[in-house]
């Protein structure tokens, strides 16, 4: 008798047969939701159509594993998924279909890759037979994000699907961060998979090696420089976050005694307390930072890229100081300012590999300078917006009543405009990654949904969106996310019945000729309450305090509206076209 594995044999007896079955076989969307089960995502921010419902069909049968937020609009799914991935350091997630729902991403996927967010956007597609016909809501979006993607891939086999979400995944997180799109075309979704559903998480392309480690020879040159300045000035910037690198900045502005600022996004990284803590940078950054970046012999710029709004002129900006840059993107090394000493790699590890190799300092006499532009700009700025003698209430007033209540804790979600500014210099940042905005884009309507996002990623922390109202009315419709998912995001709109700071520069460089900047307001807290949320609008300064109490006391979500100055303008300034040297007080 022949023997085979299906077959044993007892006593000389042969037993039937026993059939195995095959693995069976799933289909694409069914791959799409495992694969990213398996990436470890828990919630998916999106909005279905047709070319997406089989996804949302699959979704149906994974509800236990993952969290899908039905957003009011695409863009919102986008900023939301921003929020999430800015908080948690975890790539977002974020689902839609074809056509206009996909081109509805682009303003966040754009917003994403100058602001370096991991960010997954995958969205339907008509099926691959209907590719190139102006097919109903056909829209190459392959072509539209190519400039504003680390990668983007369109699916036309669902065997492809798990390699693909794979390098997704990894190509969003690793090296500098950014968002990858995935097109999946609808037969993709429909069509079973060939073979046995298997994903394996991707380490490494052979294509993309992004560089951690900086080389020896690089870090040995910085610290050479950094050794040998009198005037040393640090910069660190978003990078600093992105690498989990605070405790690694401390630790060297420690030992060298170095004084540091803050770009926009690099803002938390460091408390607002620490003596070496000199204030923010920029257009409406500090005014002894910007005085001063023209007169230290050394900037030490780590996870920033001398972005405009940063360094004024560039013709005027630094030139008599050296450049250590540290930045994990080469491609930023060179592009604006020429570093003498070029370290490429990731904040964390660079700082890990400078510090036994830098000396101990001090700079108190230098780090004094600051102090004196300090005083300056309390007297003529700060303390007039703090303790105005206006009726009206002052921006400043409410961010630094909120810091106060806050303890500078609570994760803040600013908008784009004059109370992005205001949040940036008056609240007292003493948590790290406690500020989210939008920078490089400089993208009206994020706060909203990325407040949301943040909440959801971060549902222990207080969550903060201070917001104009111009901003408010962009992505006003995400009220309902908010609402229906019953978290509590608290909301303070910031109202001047004008668009600021399109105002603001009318004002002063366009002869007060104010061409439609002023808006015609709707009944915010009438428009929250049709959503369910409740709110109150506060226009006394004496009410301000307990205003503020009630909204933070609220276990659901709230929002505040606060009516202020409408005129006000954000100083100190540095005018387009400026040296930061020529910073303006007034």
């Amino acid at each position: 008798m022949e023997f085979n594995e299906n077959q044993t044999q007892t006593a000389g007896i042969a037993e039937q047969p026993v059939s195995v079955a095959a693995p069976e076989l799933i289909n694409g969307s069914h791959a799409l939701i495992q694969s990213l089960i398996a990436e470890g995502v828990k919630t998916i921010f999106g909005y279905p159509g047709g070319a997406i419902m089989p996804v949302y069909d699959a979704i149906y049968d994974y509800q236990e594993q993952i969290n899908h937020i039905l957003v009011r609009h695409e863009q919102g799914a986008a900023h939301a998924a921003e929020g999430f991935a800015r908080i948690t350091g975890e790539v977002g997630v974020c689902l839609a279909t074809s056509g206009p729902g996909a081109t509805n991403l682009v303003t966040g996927i754009a917003d994403a890759i100058i602001d370096s967010t991991p960010m997954v956007c995958i969205v339907g597609q008509v099926g691959s037979h209907l590719l190139g016909t102006d097919a109903f809501q056909e829209t190459d979006i392959m072509g539209v994000t190519i400039p504003i993607t680390k990668w983007n891939y369109q699916v036309t086999n669902p065997d492809e699907i798990p390699e693909i979400i794979a390098k997704a995944f990894y190509i969003a997180k690793s090296g500098r961060p950014g968002p990858v799109l995935i097109d999946i075309t609808k037969d993709a979704q429909q069509k079973l998979m060939s073979k046995p559903f298997v994903h394996k998480k991707c380490e490494k392309l052979l294509s993309y090696r992004p560089r951690l480690s900086p080389k020896e020879d690089q870090v040995e040159a910085a610290a050479k420089l950094i050794n040998e300045s009198k005037r040393p000035f640090l910069f660190f910037g978003h990078g600093v976050q992105i690498a989990g690198a605070e405790q690694e900045l401390l630790k060297f502005i420690e030992k060298t005694d170095v004084p540091a600022a803050s770009t926009l996004l690099g803002l938390s990284s460091v408390s607002v307390d620490h003596p070496n803590y000199v204030g923010w940078l920029g257009m409406h950054g500090n005014y002894g930072t910007n005085v001063l970046t023209n007169q230290c012999d050394l900037i030490i710029a780590i996870g920033m890229r001398f972005d405009d709004r940063v360094t004024g002129d560039l013709s005027r900006y630094a030139m008599q100081a050296k450049i250590v840059h540290i930045e994990i993107d080469p491609s930023e090394i060179d592009k604006i300012k020429k570093a003498d000493a070029p370290v490429v790699g990731d904040a964390k590890r660079a700082l890990e590999m400078l510090l036994p190799l830098v000396k101990e300092n001090n700079h108190e006499a230098w780090r004094a300078e600051f102090k004196k532009f300090d005083a300056i700009e309390d007297e003529k700025i700060t303390q007039p917006e703090l303790a105005p003698t206006t009726e009206k209430i002052k921006m400043a007033e409410v961010i630094r009543t909120l810091s106060d209540k806050t303890k500078g804790e609570a994760v803040i979600v600013a908008d784009v405009g004059q109370h992005q500014m205001m949040t940036a210099r008056y609240y007292q940042f003493k948590k790290p990654n406690s500020f989210i905005t939008s920078g490089g884009l400089g993208t009206m309507g994020y706060a909203l949904p990325a407040a949301f996002g943040a909440k959801v990623g971060a549902s222990d922390r207080e969550v903060v969106a201070i917001i104009g109202d111009g901003c408010f009315q962009m992505t006003i419709q995400e009220l309902g996310t908010i609402a229906q998912s019953g978290l509590p995001v608290k909301i303070i709109i910031l109202n001047n019945n004008f668009l600021g700071m399109v105002r603001q520069w009318q004002q002063l460089f366009h002869a007060k000729r104010y061409s439609f900047v002023e808006l015609q307001n709707p009944d915010f807290i009438t428009i929250a309450k049709g959503f369910g949320i409740n709110g109150h609008t506060c226009g006394a300064r004496e009410d301000l305090n307990d205003s503020l109490d009630k909204m933070l006391a609220s276990d659901k979500p709230y929002l505040l509206e606060v009516l202020v100055e409408k005129e006000e303008n954000v100083f100190p300034m540095v005018p387009t076209g400026a040296c930061v040297a020529d910073i303006r007080l007034e």
